[in-house]
């Protein structure tokens, strides 16, 4: 009995269309899956409909970027129960992805300089709907630049790549504030990304739980067994819910496959029913 709880379609980056994925989460015998696009909620109310028509239980859910201490790498919060009237969110997200389009311009216009004959309406076309870096992956691996979106990402791409260009983020005491309001459970998404160790791990996460942070993701595909064990034993201590997910997005990303990651990724179904009792608690709905 498994879920995943961080997921994404073409909403955001994924490639599968969100109705494509919660039939792929019924195939393969998930009991439940929560959507989890990049600063988007496009795609839940399709999604819900499908898990409606598949008997899955879907969770309406999004993916922020959150600004990063000093020090630290990147710093997601996957939310989980987003209403569907969440229009402080949706004002956030729109200012996000104001952002986004600037960004995307400015990631041409570089690689462009750099001698990548590409262009923002092949890139539009190709995306279908939110533009993200995988997108331009996709455009330049079809045009021969690289060989593998691996190559897109290390050489170009990439926080470190020869086109990077920053992206616009929400503050986390802001973004966990939005979230709160409207109800939704936050988790900080793959802590291991953060790159600190676990002193200053706890230290930030003890932050965050002042603005309203719920839980960690614990279970996630690039968390070995002792991390995993880890992120574990500090969300207990601290009394945290324990999520987890693989992060699924389909062929731009080859090797992370829905509900098993790697293949070793299992987030058992009791951490869903655990979810429940401590929004219960709370007079949250599930």
């Amino acid at each position: 009995m498994s879920i995943d709880l961080h997921t994404h379609s073409t909403a955001s980056d994924g490639t599968l269309s969100p109705t494509e994925l919660v039939r792929l989460a019924r195939e393969i015998g998930l009991d439940a899956i929560a959507l989890t696009d990049h600063d988007t909620l496009g795609g839940l109310d399709e999604a819900v409909e499908a898990g409606k028509t598949c008997g899955i239980e879907v969770i309406r859910g999004c993916e922020l970027s959150l600004e990063s201490p000093r020090g630290a790498g990147w710093m997601h919060v996957v939310a989980l129960w987003v209403p569907e009237q969440a229009d402080e969110l949706q004002a956030a997200f729109e200012w996000v992805i104001e952002g986004r389009l600037i960004r995307n311009h400015e990631i041409v216009n570089k690689l462009r300089t750099l001698g990548v004959n590409i262009t923002y309406e092949a890139v539009a076309a190709r995306a279908g709907g939110t533009i993200g870096r995988p997108h331009f992956a996709q455009e330049m691996l079809a045009l021969g630049v690289v060989s593998s979106m691996d190559e897109a990402f290390k050489v170009w791409l990439g926080d470190n790549g020869r086109a990077y260009v920053p992206k616009r983020k929400l503050k986390p005491a802001q973004a966990l504030g939005i979230l709160k309001r409207a109800g939704a459970t936050s988790i900080l998404a793959h802590p291991f990304m953060l790159g600190l160790d676990l002193p200053n791990t706890e230290a930030l996460v003890r932050e965050l739980m002042t603005h309203g942070l719920d839980g960690i993701e614990v279970h996630y595909p690039e968390h070995d067994d002792a991390t995993t064990k880890t992120f574990k034993l500090l969300a207990e201590r601290l009394g945290l819910l324990i999520s987890g997910g693989s992060d699924f997005h389909g062929s731009v990303k080859p090797k992370i496959s829905l509900g098993t990651g790697k293949g070793g990724l299992h987030v058992p179904t009791a951490l869903l029913h655990a979810m429940k009792a401590h929004r219960h608690a709370q007079g949250l709905p599930c």
